[in-house]
């Protein structure tokens, strides 16, 4: 089975660099609509037997968008165990004023995880996003055949946390591997029905026509 991970299209936060959590839902910005359709357009053929999306319209939007190129439409489902951190005070904030508001805060989440302390701004820790997104990763498993594909659609911090840690990445060395664009796809495989998986492709862009810069990319 390999499952594909869709980062949703950019925003208008993403581009102003805000934080952009499962509380905060900015506009889409008119080019990623393009984006969105060079992704439906690069996967059309694939065989998908099901879709997952967050409910967060940043991300259900991109679903919908992209799935209306692929050659057999997948069910949709949407479910909350795919939204973004929910990340409290720093909600909607610029990176330098979180940065100056709450200086250990923002250097943890970015660099040091593992010394994350979400009580201090009233959001989720890196070990409950992994928790609630592995359980709907198990389900999601257990629901589809050993030999089909799925694609879910997120977002940028949670998928980076999510796949690091299905590969078996300790929570210290999230960020290692770098970050996943806006419209990015990541796949993973398992052949042993989700007790372990493998690295297949990590943050794709090869099909859009747009140059990355730094606030595609969390």
């Amino acid at each position: 089975m390999k499952l594909y991970f869709v980062r949703h299209g950019k925003t208008e936060w993403n581009l102003e660099s805000r934080y952009q959590g499962a509380g905060g839902d900015s506009e889409l910005l008119p080019e990623s609509y393009k984006q969105m359709d060079q992704l439906g357009e690069y996967l059309k053929d694939v065989k998908f037997s099901h879709a997952y999306s967050s409910p967060i319209k940043r991300a259900r939007i991109t679903a919908y968008r992209v799935i209306q190129h692929f050659h057999r439409k997948p069910q949709l489902s949407l479910w909350n165990r795919f939204e973004e951190f929910h990340l409290g005070k720093m909600e909607g904030q610029k990176f330098d004023d979180v940065k100056k508001q709450f200086p250990q805060s923002f250097d943890n989440f970015r660099n040091h995880p593992e010394k994350y302390d979400a009580d201090e701004i009233g959001g989720e820790s890196f070990n409950d996003v992994i928790s609630r997104m592995q359980y709907a990763i198990k389900r999601v498993v257990n629901e589809n055949d050993n030999e089909d594909n799925v694609i879910i659609f997120s977002h940028g911090a949670a998928l980076n946390a999510l796949i690091n840690s299905l590969l078996g990445v300790e929570i210290k060395d999230l960020r290692k591997r770098g970050g996943l664009a806006n419209t990015s796809t990541t796949i993973l495989e398992t052949t042993d029905g989700g007790k372990s998986f493998e690295l297949v492709s990590w943050n794709n862009t090869e099909y859009l026509t747009k140059k990355t810069d730094k606030t595609d990319v969390i």
